[in-house]
């Protein structure tokens, strides 16, 4: 249906007096206007020292609803029980809670603000110890904020993880570009739902693809389910204990690997990806939590 309605633009404009930053602690989470950055740098709740992690979530997601929320409560619990970060989320208002393609052509107007927020974020804040992570839609938010960034600032976001980056209208030929590797210094992408909701091809610097090139993963009975494992994956690796549970090895199929043809060096998935890693590497999970076949049960 997304394709089919050939749009060209959104009709539901990006107003950047709408969109908040959510800075999120163990007792409680702060709004600040994504239009004055230097209230969240300047909250007490806020520690210059630490690494700052920023997440965007995707379609049909906010932090008003309960279903939004769900991943971003997941990863911050994550890094909570990691310690030593900052971690925010981008409430988008409405701008991709609408239909599909006006939220898809509303990435790179929001990707763009953020960037201007990043901007006057690094007055105050090393660039080196921010991390943009992006859940489908938001893959492509946090793409573009990177891109957009790299030509207000001539510097380079050091990291973006894509989780599952969304797939209808961001292809070869169409009007959206989306999340690439050479937007930040490093760019690592899990695919979870390839072909359907997320994409297929390699786009990082890595690409993840736990259980191989598919659709379907284990455990899951629908298209949701598995563009959503993504970001469960992700959240499983940052716990301390679960860092390296996700082995995977470059190769060109999972079959090649389970047949034992790709004899490479494992690398581990997620938060622990080291930032020297190139090209598509193949995994095995299980099919509920723990996902990791490699860690500590």
């Amino acid at each position: 249906m997304a394709l089919l309605s050939n749009a060209t633009e959104s009709k539901v404009s990006v107003d950047v007096d709408r969109m908040n930053y959510l800075l999120l602690t163990e007792d409680q989470n702060v709004s600040i206007p994504l239009a004055k950055p230097e209230l969240l740098w300047g909250n007490a709740l806020f520690k210059k020292e630490l690494e700052t992690v920023i997440l965007v979530t995707g379609w049909k997601t906010n932090i008003e609803w309960d279903r939004g929320m769900k991943p971003i409560k997941s990863i911050f619990n994550a890094y909570h029980k990691r310690g030593g970060y900052n971690f925010i989320a981008i409430d988008t208002a409405n701008f991709v809670d609408t239909l599909y393609t006006w939220s898809a052509f509303n990435t790179n107007d929001i990707g763009e603000k953020l960037a201007e927020g990043l901007q006057e974020f690094i007055k105050t804040v090393d660039v080196a110890k921010i991390h943009l992570i992006g859940h489908s839609l938001g893959a492509h938010i946090v793409d573009a904020a990177g891109r957009h960034f790299q030509a207000l600032t001539s510097k380079m976001i050091p990291r973006i993880t894509g989780l599952d980056p969304a797939n209808p209208c961001f292809n070869e030929g169409e009007a959206l570009s989306g999340i690439y590797r050479g937007d930040a210094d490093f760019v690592d992408i899990i695919h979870s739902n390839s072909m359907v909701l997320g994409k297929r091809d390699p786009i990082g610097d890595v690409d993840f693809y736990p259980n191989g090139v598919v659709s379907v993963q284990p455990g899951c009975m629908n298209p949701a389910c598995s563009h959503a494992r993504a970001w469960r994956l992700y959240a499983e690796t940052v716990y301390p204990e679960s860092e390296n549970s996700m082995q995977a090895v470059k190769c060109n199929s999972l079959l090649a690997v389970r047949l034992g043809s790709c004899r490479g060096k494992r690398i581990p998935m997620g938060f622990a990806c080291p930032k020297t890693a190139k090209g598509n590497y193949f995994l095995e999970t299980n099919k509920d939590s723990p996902y990791g076949k490699d860690g500590n049960q």
